[in-house]
């Protein structure tokens, strides 16, 4: 099991076949967001998997509770995702048998396609 920082990320390129950012990627703020999940990208191989979790919110950040949070709504988080290179495999809300109101969490399966070249960003 690798465990990295997202603030100081060391990857190989196109090393892994698969990413789970359970409940982490919330924390990074929006502006080192596309940084970090290029370095994400870079590492998967092609057809690569990520899978991610994250508080559902309305698009807004900072600190509650001496914690740092960034809560997107589905279709900012897909803006991110897209934007950095992976493709959609699937989403839900959880947790599963509650009203979407009560479903706080955003879970999202994204894939790197095929022939995508790795390139790490380290800025």
């Amino acid at each position: 099991m690798w465990q990295q920082n997202f603030f100081e990320l060391d990857l190989p390129a196109a090393f892994f076949d698969g990413v789970f950012a359970n409940a982490s990627l919330f924390h990074v703020p929006v502006a080192e967001l596309p940084r970090v999940l290029g370095q994400l990208h870079a590492t998967l191989k092609p057809e690569g998997v990520l899978f991610c979790s994250n508080p559902r919110g309305s698009n807004s950040e900072g600190w509650s509770s001496g914690r740092y949070g960034s809560y997107h709504d589905l279709e900012a988080w897909r803006g991110f995702m897209t934007a950095a290179g992976f493709v959609e495999i699937r989403h839900y809300y959880r947790p599963d048998g509650l009203l979407r109101s009560e479903q706080a969490w955003l879970a999202t399966v994204w894939r790197k396609p095929a022939g995508t070249l790795a390139t790490v960003r380290r800025s």
